[in-house]
């Protein structure tokens, strides 16, 4: 396990992917391969299923860097290869399929159900999401962070603690992704700043999309920029302990951005410069 201030933490992702055809179409992934929500098919490393339209795959909690990076990538050629043949897998963060298509699926391929998420800088319950275009769909990357067991999900304690998490990961993995993820689209819909769903093994961060697939680069910056979070709130926690006051340099604002302007703005710039300063910074193991 990461541990980090003597405290040990595991990570997890489930991403959603689309499938394309030769010509690079999109198609529905309806009925592609086994595994639902309600049932997903385990597999080597984690778990598989169709999410809508969608793939989503998840992996093992992850107790290293290494783990984390050979996880995702077996289980997504475990995935790649469960597709029948002429079809792949894409990493775009947005799908417009056609209109023949979308009248071809079921119900239950068309519905965009999701529990709701909790903005970190509110504490309220983020709104559900509306589609701009019907025939669009978009795909997260989420990651999860999980530091015990049976916690009390719905406790005022336990929500601060995701909060001021999800915001700190706004810092070091949200903001840092708008280098790489120039997808504008995706983030009027779903994964707004600060996203997070409390969990009963700790939390589970919904602001990224699934774009830091796109390399093993990526994948490590975001395994590294978690550390960097967890790191972060374990540190103004025990300022909390020993001052009596919470010092987070991003969930209290103490940065040049106002948390507020993050949630309102395109912030592309700030995104590519934190990035490049935090990859001078020194990776975590």
């Amino acid at each position: 396990m990461a541990t980090i201030l003597g405290k040990e933490f595991l990570l997890g992702c489930d991403p959603e992917v689309f499938v394309v055809d030769r010509k690079g179409n999109f198609v529905s992934a309806h009925g592609l391969i086994p595994g639902t929500k309600t049932a997903p098919m385990k597999v080597n490393n984690g778990m598989v299923q169709v999410d809508g339209m969608a793939l989503e795959f998840g992996i093992d909690p992850a107790a290293t860097k290494k783990e984390f990076v050979t996880r995702i990538k077996d289980v997504l050629a475990q995935l790649r290869g469960m597709l029948p043949k002429g079809y792949d897998i894409s990493v775009s963060s947005i799908a417009r399929f056609t209109p023949e298509i979308m009248a071809a699926q079921p119900e239950e391929a068309l519905e965009l159900g999701c529990d709701p998420d909790y903005n970190a800088y509110t504490g309220a319950k983020n709104a559900r999401p509306t589609l701009p275009d019907p025939n669009l769909r978009s795909a997260g990357g989420h990651i999860h962070i999980g530091w015990g067991s049976k916690l009390p999900v719905l406790e005022q304690r336990h929500l601060d603690a995701c909060s001021a998490l999800a915001a700190e990961m706004d810092y070091y993995v949200g903001v840092p992704s708008l280098a790489w993820d120039k997808d504008v689209l995706r983030r009027t819909i779903y994964g707004a700043a600060g996203a997070f769903r409390p969990k009963p093994y700790g939390m589970e961060y919904r602001s990224a999309s699934n774009q830091w697939l796109q390399s093993e680069e990526l994948i490590e910056f975001v395994y590294d920029g978690t550390l960097k979070a967890i790191t972060s709130v374990m540190k103004a926690n025990e300022d909390t302990q020993a001052k009596g006051v919470l010092n987070l340099p991003f969930y209290r604002g103490a940065v040049s951005v106002p948390p507020r302007e993050i949630i309102n703005k395109n912030w592309s710039a700030l995104g590519q410069a934190i990035f490049d300063s935090l990859t001078k910074e020194g990776a975590h193991v």
